[in-house]
């Protein structure tokens, strides 16, 4: 073995959005494109002697020859030591558990979430931090300078270790010791949740499904609900993790997780299920004939957090992005508790967390998470569903009811409109904020503009602003239309409308949701032209 240097010269467009470097299967294929990538996070971050780094992925296509890769160029680094999933697998949620369990440096994370994978599909790299969170834009920012200033980059001859195999091998200088991927993750779970009541629910016949997406929560709900909980065999499906997710979309919502949803509506559904993303981050909640928007599982989890051991101590506030229903606001007001408003993108959550200023966290794309780690965490969600289930003995329609009835209801969807010219969406967005400055008072039929902007946020703990966070028109009623592109995809531009509509009257909490918000979806289009803007007549995937 030997340490080789070698020269490369730099690739454009390797800056990190929201959730890291997101590309196609084949733009990391191509050579130095992964090594330039990976030797750019390593300058950032200095000197390495004596440190530890976590490593693992969803177990998309690519997963393994980067694990390998990127072991040799840690080995060459300098780094002590590499923990890395077996078999190249660790959820996101789990890369943020180990990190923090076993006080490494930080880790680097092989996904691209949500995306479909296979070898034409998408991949993606993320460095992640020693709080176990995603690396701030400071850090991000300073990646990417790298990227365009790179001009060689080490890395290892050594031969490929062993990724199936638990147990230690040697790279250079470097220990790399395989993990059993779920273990450190579930002795938290158990922590945190009553697994004893959970237990009793499944030995008293309760039924469950949860659709793994053959992304990488399978094995983790095969450990965790299966193994520790006892339910039956079979009621976690889809639990191999499959390099292209088994030619499906790895995003659990309706229209994806379709399998799931049918069985829910079936007359014989069982009583509660679910469903995660590629790496485990994300989650879906559903009740018999009855889906669970992500906007109100945070609040309803907020409300009855003291049911889990883990939270019995209580909330020391709630954190939620800013295009997420403001349902966990009507929450933290009853609790008398602080409720913050951030833009998208799980990192913003990281300084209030160690700050102790929130304890619950979430975003409206089916992302759930507390202070046990700092991501979002779709196993972690699923588990807290069942332990409240537990807890009061009522069905997944009856607690969200009951909360409505409490709080009143929040009627919510998102339009996307996905793989929209870019020049287009930039245009569109342009537009809207030419017309803020006008929009305050304006009577928009049904409703009244109470104020619009560009969503611009202040840390609260250290500071930094960030602005151009997505355009908000807020009605006098407390409604809202919220226009974003998103930073995940990487096909064109993704334009994202969020509608939100408060209901208080119990009398109207049972309508079809678009239909309550057709008034607001018919002036996002007017106000915004989207249809002229996109081609787009109607949303790619409305959720």
């Amino acid at each position: 073995m030997s340490i080789q240097t070698v020269g490369t010269t730099p690739f454009p467009g390797q800056r990190p959005g929201t959730s890291g470097l997101r590309k196609k299967v084949t733009v990391f294929q191509q050579p130095h494109y992964l090594e330039n990538f990976v030797q750019s996070v390593f300058d950032t971050l200095g000197d390495c002697g004596g440190k530890t780094l976590v490593l693992g992925g969803d177990g998309r296509y690519h997963n393994r020859v980067a694990v390998q890769t990127i072991l040799r160029m840690a080995a060459a680094h300098g780094f002590a030591k590499v923990l890395v999933g077996q078999g190249g697998i660790l959820s996101t949620p789990a890369v943020s558990c180990v990190i923090r369990k076993r006080g490494a440096l930080g880790g680097i994370v092989l996904s691209a979430s949500h995306n479909p994978g296979g070898a034409d599909g998408d991949f993606g790299i993320k460095y992640n931090i020693a709080n176990g969170g995603p690396a701030p834009e400071s850090i991000t920012e300073a990646i990417y300078q790298h990227t365009g200033n790179i001009k060689q980059y080490r890395i290892s001859d050594a031969a490929d270790i062993d990724l199936n195999r638990i147990g230690a091998a040697r790279i250079e200088a470097m220990e790399v010791e395989v993990i059993d991927s779920v273990a450190d993750y579930a002795e938290l779970m158990q922590e945190l949740f009553d697994f004893d009541a959970i237990r009793k629910l499944f030995a008293g016949g309760f039924r469950m499904c949860f659709d793994g997406m053959h992304a990488v929560s399978g094995p983790y709900a095969k450990a965790i609900i299966e193994g520790q909980l006892g339910a039956p065999a079979g009621t976690v499906i889809n639990a191999v993790p499959l390099e292209d997710f088994g030619g499906h979309h790895p995003d659990p919502n309706p229209v994806n997780a379709a399998e799931l949803i049918a069985l829910m509506d079936a007359d014989n559904a069982p009583d509660f299920g679910a469903a995660s993303d590629g790496d485990g981050d994300r989650n879906m909640i559903v009740g018999r004939k009855f889906a669970v928007t992500p906007s109100d599982s945070l609040a309803v989890l907020a409300a009855n957090a003291t049911v889990a051991p883990g939270y019995r101590k209580g909330l020391a506030g709630i954190a939620r992005s800013m295009p997420t229903s403001r349902a966990a606001d009507r929450v933290a007001e009853a609790l008398g508790i602080p409720c913050f408003e951030t833009p998208t993108g799980w990192k913003f959550f990281g300084n209030l967390l160690d700050a102790g200023k929130a304890t619950l966290c979430g975003e409206e794309s089916y992302g759930t998470g507390s202070d046990h780690i700092r991501e979002k965490d779709g196993v972690w969600a699923v588990l807290f569903w069942l332990n409240l289930l537990a807890a009061t003995g009522k069905s997944v329609e009856e607690l969200v009811s009951a909360h409505w009835q409490r709080f009143g209801r929040n009627y919510y969807s998102r339009h996307d409109y996905e793989a929209v010219d870019t020049k287009a969406a930039n245009e569109l967005m342009a537009s809207l904020r030419i017309k803020l400055a006008t929009l305050a008072g304006q009577d928009l039929g049904h409703y009244v503009v109470d104020f619009a902007d560009d969503f611009e946020y202040t840390d609260p703990v250290d500071g930094s602003v960030s602005k151009q966070q997505g355009i908000r028109i807020v009605m006098t009623n407390g409604s809202r239309i919220v226009f974003r592109l998103s930073g995940t995809g990487t096909e064109g531009a993704t334009l994202r409308v969020y509608l939100e509509r408060y209901e208080p009257d119990p009398k109207y909490h049972h309508l079809p949701t678009q239909q309550a918000l057709s008034a607001l979806i018919l002036i996002a289009e007017q106000v915004a032209g989207i249809a002229d803007w996109t081609g787009r007549a109607h949303p790619t995937v409305t959720t």
